[in-house]
């Protein structure tokens, strides 16, 4: 800590003090109650500080999230639908994984800049040579070979897809990657694709 930091830290403790001994002054007739609230705002404050460092185990027990299934047709994949009615899959590429939303109106599989940038792909070296007309109008693309695409025990090498030059919140898992399941269906809220 810098002595700056040893200042201010000083500063702030006289501050509390001369805060709450004002308090605890103007409260002397009513020290029950003043406890009482003490103890009900520590126990707010540690119970906040519980649930942020336990909120990703909270939130995979409360939030369902994709598995493998073996069925008679094969090997199958579930997910269920999001709060915001969408698919979303986790898919490891180069054994990373990055979270796709299944777009059944997208043609190819696609990477937004960020995600291809995390899988060692570096975007300004690519040649956008292709278009693609999106919700928020054309877009150049970049054709790339991705080594090797796993979703879950499901694994395909050498996968086409396409880099977008243009803003994208996250990824698309379009038709050129779910056309390689025998089966996709859509059931009681869950997506289900088998192979």
């Amino acid at each position: 800590m810098t002595p700056d930091d040893y200042g201010s830290l000083l500063y702030l403790g006289l501050l509390l003090l001369l805060i709450g001994g004002s308090y605890l002054l103007a409260s002397r007739g009513r020290m029950g109650q003043v406890l009482t609230q003490a103890a009900i705002w520590a126990l707010i404050f540690l119970g906040t500080i519980a649930v942020y460092g336990l909120w990703p185990e909270i939130r995979s027990a409360m939030i369902p999230t994709q598995q493998a299934l073996l069925t008679p047709e094969g090997q199958a994949v579930t997910v269920p639908r999001a709060v915001n009615g969408h698919y979303y899959l986790t898919l490891r590429i180069n054994d990373v994984p990055v979270v796709f939303t299944v777009d059944t109106g997208a043609t190819d599989l696609v990477l937004s800049r960020d995600d291809a940038r995390a899988i060692g792909i570096r975007p300004e070296d690519l040649a956008y040579l292709g278009m693609a007309g999106t919700a928020n109008g054309t877009v150049r693309t970049a054709r790339v070979t991705l080594d090797e695409v796993a979703l879950e025990q499901i694994v395909d090498r050498d996968v086409h897809a396409v880099v977008t030059d243009g803003e994208l919140d996250g990824s698309l898992l379009g038709m050129s990657y779910l056309h390689n399941f025998s089966r996709l269906e859509i059931a009681e809220g869950e997506l289900i694709l088998t192979r």
